[in-house]
């Protein structure tokens, strides 16, 4: 590796191997025809990021954390998000315990465990038993194994047991059979029969229906759970026998019964559909022995088996393929629609679909590291990742209800006592109640973000979290990075100035021959266009590295000089017959002496950046650009797609002063790099944006991860945090809406507690569907 004179970015084709060497082996000691800033290529640290990332990336085992250790359980049976509020609340007050966060939509716990209680795990799992089956009586906590994430969670988990499906079973036949009396019951009612008749007929169906919703109430009445939805429900059913409404009060708990059956299976499907979307983890794999193959769980292969990928299946791990070729989709991955082609020595990832040929891949990384659980991983961190609109709403819930509650008792005696019409405003009281719960407003806005982040995933996004996503919501103005980001990265020549009575051919074929075993991009890029060409090469008899400058080499008895115009300077070349019109950085060839011709090499711009920019604008979002390179290329690049502001040759403290001069004019910013950033500028701005492969330290750092270079990703990901962000809105504002407006109806007589059921109930089961549509946007 020697010595170049080229001031020139790293190949980042190669940026994983450069993040141990920032300058890949080269000295560019001297910047006379290229600015580039080689600091803007740095891998970021995480550790100087000051961003407050979700980076409890901990597997399904014990992670150690700085004061103490963190574990996963799951929930089985929990059916309520008010509830599971509580339980988050109560887990985290218990000795020992530093935080603990329960996603709903997961059902996963983390507990972040103090350093001194962490050997009292099995303890304090059990104490945790005990607050949940406090609060909802059928929850079973569970210490989470290797193989309970993503949809096996789901499938393990008495949810889509036999015995649940029993269970299931019984509660529409508990419904039919209770719909049953209560149209008998109408039925005798209204055509004149002895009032006993459907009197007992209304009992029994309310037995049937809400029998145990009471049992529930009675049982968690002596937990101390007064604000309880089954207590309050029952409170508000049992008033309504109390006022002689006994019609209403079997019609209301099976109004109740239903909407509960058809929210509770709304929330399965939307967990089950997310977690479809983001969890490509493979359950067997097809391994080779010898002649034949055999099946055995993904988990239990090792880095170097042997795998059989056949048409139609995804790539189960990591790996290369060593035989075979085919086209893969990425898109499960990357969101890049385009299949790629794959031939023996490629590596694939994880989760893409192999469309043709059959594959044998050798695996380079076992289940535990390969890319989709990765993927997966981000996924539940991001979940975990509460946003604060979520908080919001759970310490509005704790102050909902009982205000609801006191409420429904002020409105069933003040009035009372003025008008004496007690049975009317009891009755007002009690639709009260009913709407008390605030199940739909703690079940929809996690669900929302929830549903971006899967929605996200799909397209190759991955979001930290729902902070990430309500940060990305509020951005006014988009900074990016020039290569790497906004152009390929990959160095190309793009135009051949021929001097004398050399031909295009014969320049490139002197140039490529003093590069070819440059390993700078620059030199490489040379050196592949001429192999394009199919030009033949020859080795140097000589050849000297002239650090700064250039190369000078003897070729078939002729002295030739590649390098910059210093280079042509120090050998008193005369180049006074070239003048630059074009942006890129120049390589001179002379022979003998002689000007031979000139390789303008440059950066190529993506075809998709213009659109990219273009859809930012639409947003009103100002676009902008922090390069170390030379202005003019940075203006070139720029007015081709049509960025607003551009700010070239920046060292990296330049560039950190620049974004906070941008975001006093603009507002919160966006920092886009291509996965090499630098620390200091991802972590000054709101929100930081790693595009690229998805490499260890861009996933660590960033706030948003685009698995795909596709700039398209940043306005997606933009406009997913915006819907995610609205529906979220949305939901609470529909909500509380219903919920009031039917409160004034009972003021002014004219709501029923069939409105009221509808405005817990059914209320909650639109929320949950409007929270997934966006997994079906377009």
């Amino acid at each position: 590796m020697h010595k170049h004179k080229y001031q020139t970015l790293p190949n980042h084709s190669q940026k994983e191997d450069h993040s141990k060497d920032s300058c890949c082996g080269h000295k560019h000691s001297d910047h006379s025809h290229c600015h580039h800033d080689h600091s803007e290529h740095r891998q970021a640290q995480p550790s100087h990021c000051n961003h407050n990332h979700s980076k409890d990336q901990e597997e399904c085992s014990d992670t150690v954390v700085s004061n103490g250790i963190t574990f996963t359980c799951l929930l089985e049976n929990l059916g309520c998000a008010n509830c599971a509020a509580k339980m988050e609340s109560q887990i985290a007050q218990l000795p020992g315990v530093h935080d603990a966060t329960l996603t709903f939509a997961t059902r996963q716990l983390r507990v972040f465990v103090k350093s001194d209680a962490a050997e009292n795990e099995q303890a304090l799992i059990s104490e945790i038993q005990k607050i949940c089956a406090s609060i909802e009586s059928e929850v079973i906590v569970r210490k989470q194994q290797a193989n309970q994430r993503g949809r096996r969670a789901l499938s393990q988990t008495t949810e889509s047991k036999p015995n649940k499906r029993k269970e299931q079973n019984m509660e529409l036949t508990c419904i039919l059979s209770g719909t049953l009396l209560f149209i008998v019951g109408e039925i005798f009612d209204h055509f004149g029969a002895t009032p006993l008749i459907p009197s007992l007929l209304y009992v029994l169906a309310y037995l049937i229906l809400g029998g145990q919703i009471l049992l529930t109430a009675a049982k968690n009445l002596t937990r101390g759970q007064i604000f309880d939805e089954n207590f309050l429900m029952s409170l508000a059913t049992l008033g309504a026998f109390a006022i002689g409404e006994f019609a209403e009060a079997v019609g209301v708990m099976l109004f109740y019964r239903i909407g509960e059956f058809f929210e509770e299976t709304a929330v399965s499907r939307s967990r089950s559909q997310i977690m479809d979307a983001v969890d490509l983890r493979p359950e067997t794999v097809n391994l080779v022995t010898g002649d034949s193959t055999k099946e055995l769980p993904a988990e239990e292969a090792q880095c170097g088996d042997i795998l059989i990928v056949r048409p139609g299946d995804r790539i189960p791990l990591d790996g290369i393929i060593i035989e075979g070729e085919s086209r893969l989709d990425t898109s499960p991955i990357t969101g890049e629609p385009v299949p790629v082609k794959a031939s023996p020595g490629d590596a694939v990832t994880s989760g893409c679909i192999n469309t043709a040929g059959q594959l044998k891949i050798q695996v380079e990384k076992t289940l535990e590291h390969s890319m989709v659980t990765r993927i997966l991983d981000s996924v539940e961190n991001a979940a975990a990742s509460k946003p604060k609109i979520d908080r919001f709403i759970t310490r509005f819930s704790k102050i909902y209800t009982p205000f609801v509650v006191l409420a429904a008792a002020a409105t069933a005696v003040l009035p009372s006592l003025v008008t004496g019409d007690w049975s009317h405003w009891i009755y007002t009281a009690l639709t009260f109640l009913v709407i008390s719960c605030p199940c739909a407003l703690v079940l929809s806005v996690p669900l929302a973000f929830f549903s971006g982040i899967g929605a996200g995933s799909k397209k190759g996004i991955l979001f930290k979290g729902g902070i990430s996503m309500e940060a990305l919501n509020k951005i006014s103005a988009v900074v990016m990075d020039k290569t790497g980001t906004i152009t390929k990265g990959n160095f190309a020549v793009q135009q051949i100035i021929p001097f004398g009575d050399f031909s295009q051919e014969e320049i490139v074929a002197l140039c490529a021959s003093c590069e070819q075993h440059s390993t700078h991009p620059i030199g490489v890029s040379i050196t592949a266009f001429a192999k394009e060409k199919h030009l033949l090469l020859e080795n140097p008899s000589g050849l000297q590295e002239l650090a700064g400058h250039g190369i000078q080499a003897q070729l078939s008895g002729k002295e030739v000089l590649a390098g910059n115009k210093k280079l042509m300077d120090q050998y008193h070349i005369d180049v006074s017959a070239y003048s630059q019109t074009s942006c890129g950085t120049e390589v001179f060839l002379a022979v003998n002496g002689s000007l031979a011709g000139i390789l303008l090499i440059s950066d190529t711009i993506k075809p998709e950046a213009k659109g990219a920019i273009s859809s930012l604008k639409e947003m009103h979002i100002t676009t902008a650009m922090l390069t170390g390179d030379a202005a003019d290329n940075a203006h070139a690049v720029a007015s081709e797609i049509g960025i607003d502001e551009i700010h070239a040759r920046l060292l990296p403290q330049e560039k950190l002063s620049k974004l906070q001069e941008i975001r006093s004019r603009h507002g919160a910013v966006m920092f886009v790099g291509d996965g090499i950033n630098d620390a200091p500028v991802l972590a000054g701005a709101d929100v930081g944006a790693a595009m690229g492969s998805g490499a260890d330290a861009a996933i660590e750092a960033a706030d948003v991860v685009f698995m795909t270079s596709n700039m398209q990703a940043v306005p997606q990901s933009v406009t997913i945090a915006k819907a995610a962000t609205r529906i979220a809105w949305q939901n609470v504002i529909f909500a509380l809406v219903i919920k009031a407006f039917v409160m004034i109806l009972g003021l002014a007589g004219c709501a029923s507690m069939w409105m009221a059921v509808f405005a817990d109930s059914g209320v909650a089961m639109l929320c949950v569907l409007n929270s997934i549509r966006i997994l079906y946007k377009k």
